[in-house]
């Protein structure tokens, strides 16, 4: 148990029997009443973001999360199969788990957040910047930089991303992965 002014960003709670994580607090002291915490808590399981007060000193029920790094080997049926990086053991983990599952490669490093007391797979996160070549895309006209043009190109992931007009097939790209967005080109 944990007091909820204890709560900071990446705090896993259990409430109302689900499991949610703090993405973003905010300790109100108003000039009249009690003081409180205004959080913003993400559901793991269906990315459901809810806000909630606290009043300081509320007992919450707080849950232990490890994170690993697993290796993503291959697909299979509509699991991604992985290997922890230090027992070599290979667990399955659902398509709908994994953020960023779009631009994951084989052989990826992808951190793997588990309860503790359960050792249930909570979700996956492939990183936040992931560098992919791109294996098809129309060529880009000359004359056409007018505006902040883009155009689609499929990298080698299968993803489709908007890219400027400049970048070609065969080039090395930088993407996000929370949104898809083109970051740069890489030499």
């Amino acid at each position: 148990m944990i007091n909820s002014q204890d709560i900071k960003n990446g705090t896993c709670i259990r409430l109302d029997g689900k499991l949610y994580f703090c993405i973003e607090f905010l300790h109100v002291k108003p000039g009249k009443g009690n003081t409180f915490m205004r959080t913003k808590l993400k559901d793991v399981v269906d990315g459901y973001v809810l806000e909630r007060r606290f009043n300081i000193g509320e007992k919450l029920e707080d849950v232990r999360v490890e994170r690993r790094p697993y290796q993503y080997l291959y697909k299979e049926g509509d699991d991604y199969i992985f290997m922890n990086q230090e027992t070599f053991e290979q667990i399955p983990i659902a398509h709908d788990q994994i953020n960023g599952v779009d631009f994951m490669k084989e052989s990826e490093i992808v951190e793997v957040v588990t309860d503790a007391s359960s050792e249930t797979v909570l979700f996956a996160d492939v990183p936040t910047k992931v560098v992919l070549k791109v294996t098809y895309t129309e060529p880009g006209v000359k004359g056409d930089t007018a505006t902040n043009a883009t155009k689609p190109a499929t990298v080698e992931t299968g993803a489709e991303v908007r890219v400027p007009l400049f970048i070609n097939e065969g080039e090395t790209i930088e993407v996000d992965t929370r949104d898809g967005s083109y970051l740069g080109r890489v030499k």
